[in-house]
C-alpha cells in the first residue's frame, strides 16, 4: 500500500520551519548590527508564521484535526508533547506579537530583553512542531480526521 504526505500539514510545516529559520537570520543580521536587514527578516519570519497559522486554523476548522495514529502505548507520550507544543506555540506567538511591536514602536530596551527570549521559543516551537507533523504524517499514518464543523454542527 502505497502512502503519500497531507499536502497542506506539510505545506504549513514548511511555512513555520522557513519562519524559524528566517528568525534565525535576523538574529545573525542584528548581532552584526544589520538593522533594515534584521527587521525585514522578522517582519518576513512574521509572515511566514502567519501563513503556517492560516493555513493550520482553515484546516482545522473545515478539514479538521487529525488524530495520533500510532501504537495505544505511546498515545498518552504523543498527548503530552503534543499539549507541550501547543503551550509553546501559543507562548510563542504571543512573545511574538509583542516583541516584533516594541521593536516597530523602537522601544528598543524592552526589545532587545524580549527578542532572545523570543526567538528561543520560536526555534522550539518549530523543533516541537516538525516533531508532531513527523510522528503524525511520516513515522505514523495519522488516524481519523474531523473538521470542527463537523463535530459541532454533525455534518
Amino acid at each position: 500500500m502505497e502512502y503519500s504526505l497531507p499536502i497542506l500539514p506539510t505545506i504549513s510545516t514548511f511555512f513555520i520551519v522557513l519562519s524559524a529559520i528566517t528568525v534565525a537570520i535576523g538574529w545573525t543580521q542584528i548581532r552584526q548590527r544589520k538593522i533594515e536587514a534584521h527587521k525585514k527578516s522578522m517582519m518576513l519570519a512574521a509572515v511566514f508564521a502567519i501563513i503556517f497559522f492560516i493555513i493550520y486554523a482553515s484546516r482545522t476548522v473545515f478539514i479538521g484535526n487529525t488524530a495520533f495514529g500510532g501504537p495505544e502505548e505511546i498515545k498518552i507520550y504523543y498527548t503530552i508533547f503534543l499539549i507541550f507544543h501547543v503551550t509553546l506555540a501559543t507562548t510563542g506567538a504571543i512573545f511574538g506579537i509583542v516583541t516584533l511591536s516594541t521593536g516597530y514602536k523602537n522601544n528598543l530596551k524592552r526589545h532587545r530583553k524580549l527578542g532572545p527570549i523570543t526567538s528561543i521559543i520560536w526555534f522550539f516551537t518549530a523543533i516541537t512542531g516538525v516533531a508532531v507533523y513527523l510522528l503524525l504524517y511520516v513515522i505514523y499514518h495519522g488516524g481519523e480526521t474531523t473538521s470542527v464543523i463537523k463535530a459541532i454542527l454533525g455534518f
